[in-house]
């Protein structure tokens, strides 16, 4: 698979750019790239996963543990890896193209229920870049956006005043935008309210107790969103619409 690549030097540089992690996880970062260049995945998400479990988060990290997951047929691990990854940067293509690839591997195919034009538009436009990516841009153009008012405040030719006028406002719209997204953005890398079904088959129960009613059922891979917790219960919503409740231990929240 074309895409099924590491993110070798990307990956290096972010860990190296964290001295706080020390050679100890540059070190596993490098044995886990070898172990996955010679076939060895079960090393490989070893030696990444002790990176993942000192603190460290990247989304090519976290695509580098679900391409090991891949390789190894275990396609539930992937998609939970590459939806991690994907919450960091949901703009990459070969994360978002893995992702398909693996739900493409699991038996539950659920159509998504449609979604109104504006809000598709907006989570369009968020995911086209990462946090980092519009955060930085709001802050150029902001700066830019004080240029231009400067050119507008101290310019004693009225064309220049016009352009530091119009151009300074247009800055700062596109700034708020920017921002916008960005906090959009982040919020959305920090929720925890989607999980990856870890059972091999599991029916899902119309209230958190094995002796209630059988709604439909669910398999390992599947993606769910998570509404409510009770006594070692989650109420999930699949996404088509279907509502249920599915035990604790047999989801892994994203």
């Amino acid at each position: 698979m074309m895409h099924m690549k590491l993110c070798l030097i990307l990956l290096l540089v972010q860990v190296v750019s964290f001295t706080s992690f020390g050679s100890v996880q540059r070190d596993n970062i490098v044995r886990g790239n070898q172990a996955y260049s010679a076939g060895s995945y079960t090393m490989a998400a070893e030696q990444y996963k002790k990176v993942v479990d000192a603190g460290y988060e990247s989304p090519e990290l976290f695509y580098n543990v679900g391409n090991t997951y891949f390789k190894m047929n275990d396609y539930a691990s992937a998609i939970l890896w590459y939806e991690r990854a994907r919450r960091l940067d949901p703009g990459n293509e070969d994360i978002n193209f893995n992702l398909i690839v693996a739900n493409t591997k699991i038996s539950d195919k659920i159509e998504p229920l449609p979604v109104v034009f504006y809000k598709r538009w907006f989570t369009g436009v968020v995911q086209i870049f990462s946090v980092d990516i519009w955060a930085i841009m709001g802050v150029c153009m902001f700066i830019a956006g004080l240029f231009s008012l400067l050119l507008y405040i101290a310019s004693r030719v009225l064309l220049l005043r016009k352009i530091g006028f119009w151009l300074g406002n247009g800055l700062f719209i596109l700034t708020a935008f920017a921002l916008i997204f960005a906090w959009n953005g982040y919020r959305y890398s920090k929720l925890t309210n989607e999980a990856i079904v870890f059972a091999p088959t599991i029916t899902v129960k119309s209230s958190p107790d094995d002796k209630s009613t059988d709604l439909f059922v669910l398999h390992e891979g599947a993606k769910v969103s998570l509404l409510d917790n009770i006594s070692g219960w989650y109420e999930i919503r699949i996404a088509n619409g279907s509502v249920g409740w599915l035990p604790e231990t047999s989801l892994e929240k994203i």
